[in-house]
């Protein structure tokens, strides 16, 4: 390795910080972990500490360095990304708590914290232009809402934040000193309309609407008046941080991404077929990242307004290209929880710590043994249907307030009810993925082919599933973490060793395995199940406004 020949990439997700090295070709020469942690003072509230994070990023970084066996000068550019989180500071930049037992350290309201629902139904009910490019509604996953009830819940505290920062820019602010935003995240998680000119993408009329003028005081200086695209550089690491990470002062630090996106960089230039990677073959293709939530990432030349679908946004993602994202929020975490809360999960995980294997291989394989009797491995689940709106609908529905179902439960608490609960959970959440790419191609994408990465694509099962239920293949790249190498790009490009985010995406990506769907039968099969998970919504509906009905003091009540 040559100095400045390395390439490094931090990611921050929802319970741990991770780091990657990578070579000039994209290839991963070491990774360190290390866990952080997250509070829960109430339900619907998760909250985090920006010191704890930090100091796990730092943790992650030196391990990495370790397992590469590579020294901090080695390094030529970093990347961070995180979660699409709020962070507090005050003017010394000192936590400020969003906690309501008011713990200073817990200064984070983290992406998945669903606080403000009513926030967030109040800003939808404005109706404003700028909910547009959000896909019509705000989610109370992104920022104002979270603003908006800090503002009327914690008002000294919100009044003592002199920061507030999205986590992604928070990380690179603590690198560098420097307070510069990403067009990432103030255009996907903050409102910011990217396509207006430089400087004027905070609307004032929007702000003043929902009662937070305020933050565009002094040049919108808490929530941010420098904003920059991917590609671009933040400025260099400052001595402070490059000593707690074990780099070097003067390292090139990029204009941070949220993690989703992260992947999407990583993930939409690997190579497959034989299109160019352009502008005109990109809209072909969809970013899947999968972990405890979902996220589906397209972009096209043009502005395309898909209801329910978070976007357009304007160079958010790929610079110059407007960005599309769907997203479910609760993959990996809803299949966890089905096994979980099982009666039989603690049998079988003592099993699985016996045989040295997971709690999925063993389902995966007592699955297969039950599907020797059937056409097809899916046709288990011909009775057994869910819809995986446990934590709300991200997209395409847009609904929070969804819950899930199930519907063909059995008087059983047999390993192999699990094993059908758990297969019908995975094949949900596909059914949940195609809604998504059948409503993004009905407003002028032309999506055919699926990249993804992400905790749930090492399941065999999920891709399987996946593949056959949205009739894409399922493209895997060569390093399975696109989201630590996304952010790797964005360091090389900063370093000025890539010339642009293309650029390193076409040069540093590569395909590792192609899972092509089966069609014929199990094509037929799936069409079927689709209309049940299309009805189980419509009949979510219907059973609300029945018990609407027999609500005292509404209409037809006894």
């Amino acid at each position: 390795m040559t100095r400045a020949s390395l390439y490094l990439g931090v990611d921050v997700g929802t319970a741990s910080a991770r780091a990657g090295v990578f070579d000039a070709h994209g290839e991963l020469c070491g990774m360190g972990v290390e866990p952080t942690l997250i509070f829960r003072p109430r339900e619907d509230f998760a909250q985090q500490s920006s010191e704890d994070i930090w100091r796990a990023v730092c943790v992650a970084v030196r391990r990495a360095l370790s397992e590469a066996g590579a020294q901090g000068d080695q390094v030529g550019g970093i990347g961070f990304d995180a979660t699409c989180s709020l962070v507090a500071l005050d003017e010394q930049d000192r936590p400020v708590s969003v906690s309501p037992d008011a713990d200073a350290a817990q200064n984070v309201i983290l992406w998945l914290d669903h606080r403000a629902l009513a926030e967030a139904a109040e800003i939808n009910a404005t109706g404003h232009d700028v909910l547009k490019y959000v896909g019509g509604a705000i989610s109370p996953e992104m920022e104002m809402p979270k603003l908006l009830w800090l503002a009327r819940h914690l008002p000294q505290q919100f009044r003592a934040a002199y920061r507030f920062f999205d986590l992604p820019d928070f990380l690179s602010y603590r690198a560098t000193g420097c307070d510069v935003r990403s067009l990432c995240t103030t255009v996907c998680k903050w409102t910011y309309l990217g396509h207006e000119p430089r400087g004027a993408g905070w609307s004032r009329s929007f702000f003043d609407g929902i009662g937070l003028g305020e933050l565009l005081a002094d040049d919108a200086r808490r929530i941010g008046s420098d904003v920059r695209a991917l590609g671009e550089r933040v400025g260099a690491l400052q001595e402070s941080a490059a000593r707690e990470l074990g780099l070097t002062a003067g390292t090139a630090v990029a204009v941070s991404v949220i993690d989703a996106h992260a992947g999407g960089i990583g993930l939409l230039g690997t190579p497959y077929g034989d299109a160019r990677l352009d502008a005109d073959s990109l809209p072909a293709r969809l970013a899947l990242i999968g972990g405890t939530s979902s996220c589906h990432m397209a972009v096209s030349p043009e502005a395309r307004f898909v209801p329910g679908i978070w976007g357009p946004y304007y160079s958010a993602m790929i610079p110059g290209l407007w960005l599309t994202e769907g997203g479910q929020s609760a993959t990996g975490a809803l299949i966890d929880h089905v096994l979980e809360s099982h009666a039989r999960y603690a049998e079988l995980k003592v099993d699985a710590e016996r045989a040295n294997t997971t709690v999925y291989a063993l389902l995966n394989q007592r699955l297969a043994e039950l599907a020797r009797t059937e056409p097809f491995p899916a046709a288990l689940t011909r009775d057994l249907h869910v819809l995986p709106d446990h934590h709300g609908n991200r997209s395409p529905r847009a609904d929070p307030s969804l819950r899930g179902m199930i519907c063909g439960l059995k008087l059983s608490a047999s390993v192999d009810a699990l094993a059908l609960e758990y297969l019908a959970t995975i094949q949900a959440i596909a059914h949940g993925t195609r809604h998504i790419i059948d409503t993004m191609n009905a407003h002028g994408y032309a999506i055919s082919t699926v990249v993804a990465t992400g905790g749930d694509c090492k399941n065999p099962l999920f891709l399987r599933e996946h593949a056959d239920i949205t009739g894409c293949p399922i493209v895997l790249p060569r390093v399975a973490d696109a989201v630590l190498l996304g952010s790797a790009m964005l360091g090389a490009v900063a370093s000025g060793d890539q010339r642009s985010v293309l650029d390193a995406m076409a040069t540093m990506s590569g395909v590792a395995s192609v899972v092509e769907p089966c069609g014929g039968e199990v094509a037929r099969f799936h069409r079927a199940k689709h209309e049940v998970f299309l009805r189980m919504h419509g009949d979510q509906l219907a059973y609300r406004a029945a018990m609407q009905r027999g609500l005292p003091g509404t209409r037809g009540s006894a």
